[in-house]
């Protein structure tokens, strides 16, 4: 078995079709067809389960897809690994955050440039069950997120519960705060169902015997933001400070009676280990999120870290 066909295979499943995984890596196609039925006949089992809208792996090709893609990793760290081994911490990091932290991290790549300067940064952004899955493929070392219940099997370093807050264009309830059943009445934009925030949500309205008035389900917290600014309706976010968009673009926000929490925790893999620029980052990211809360004001913030 060569590493090679651990490659193609990972692109395969990755593209899901042969005829785009063959145009990443640059090969034929029959050629790559060819690489997969020799694993799979060296393997004795079928890894791919083809049809006329692509392919996906089986289940004996999801365990191979996950062990091929954290041996690459593996693999493609060592370089970094043994030259960080000899001086500075060098290596690339892939960081992945959850778009709403993204005004408070925004010093970090600047504090890590100047601790790490041979350490590359990748950044890339999303909701946390995104982040968690890019983890799991190792298309993310290290992710900073929010979460209600710990779930998956990933090593975590919970830093802070944060409430959450009703966030709106206008004015809705004189005051700092707003009731559960208040929030109730009011039309809300939310994330679709699967999205962690809108599965606590759900479970909190429920428990009350609400039930929340969703009236546009968005992608994105882009799109979640430009709706409330456009007054479509009202959202519940981890956010308790909306400065940063300027002093007119939204309401003060309302934190939530009783209060609702998320957690804060920086996430990576458990199987795979990290590398020195990993535990680098890792560190400096523990740091500056602790730094950010002793120093700035985070409304609904609470620190949970043992001294």
């Amino acid at each position: 078995m060569q590493f090679r066909q651990l490659r193609y295979f990972v692109k395969i499943v990755e593209s899901g079709s042969f005829s785009r995984a063959a145009s990443v890596v640059h090969i034929a196609q029959p050629a790559l067809s060819q690489q997969v039925a020799e694993l799979e006949e060296r393997l004795g089992v079928t890894l791919l389960q083809r049809s006329a809208r692509g392919v996906r792996p089986t289940a004996a090709g999801e365990i191979f897809y996950k062990e091929a893609s954290a041996i690459l990793h593996q693999l493609d760290q060592l370089p970094q690994i043994v030259r960080s081994s000899t001086g500075d911490v060098e290596g690339t990091v892939n960081l992945g955050f959850v778009s709403s932290l993204a005004p408070r991290l925004v010093g970090l790549l600047e504090e890590c440039r100047e601790a790490f300067p041979k350490i590359v940064i990748r950044v890339s952004d999303g909701d946390s069950l995104r982040l968690e899955s890019k983890i799991a493929s190792a298309s993310v070392d290290i992710a900073i997120l929010y979460e209600d219940a710990f779930t998956t099997a990933l090593t975590r370093k919970p830093l802070f519960r944060q409430k959450l807050f009703l966030i709106s264009h206008q004015p809705v309830v004189a005051g700092n705060a707003i009731s559960l059943e208040q929030v109730a009445e009011l039309p809300l934009v939310l994330p679709g169902i699967t999205n962690g925030r809108r599965v606590l949500i759900e479970r909190v309205f429920a428990a009350a015997k609400l039930k929340p008035n969703v009236v546009l389900e968005a992608d994105s917290l882009v799109s979640e933001m430009w709706s409330v600014r456009n007054e479509v309706g009202c959202t519940i976010l981890p956010v308790g400070d909306l400065s940063n968009f300027g002093p007119h673009a939204f309401a003060k926000p309302a934190v939530i009676e009783p209060p609702i929490y998320l957690t804060c925790s920086i996430v990576y893999s458990a199987d795979l280990p990290l590398t020195t620029a990993g535990e680098a980052v890792r560190n400096l990211l523990a740091s500056f999120v602790e730094g950010q809360l002793r120093e700035t004001d985070m409304p609904g913030a609470e620190w949970l870290r043992k001294h």
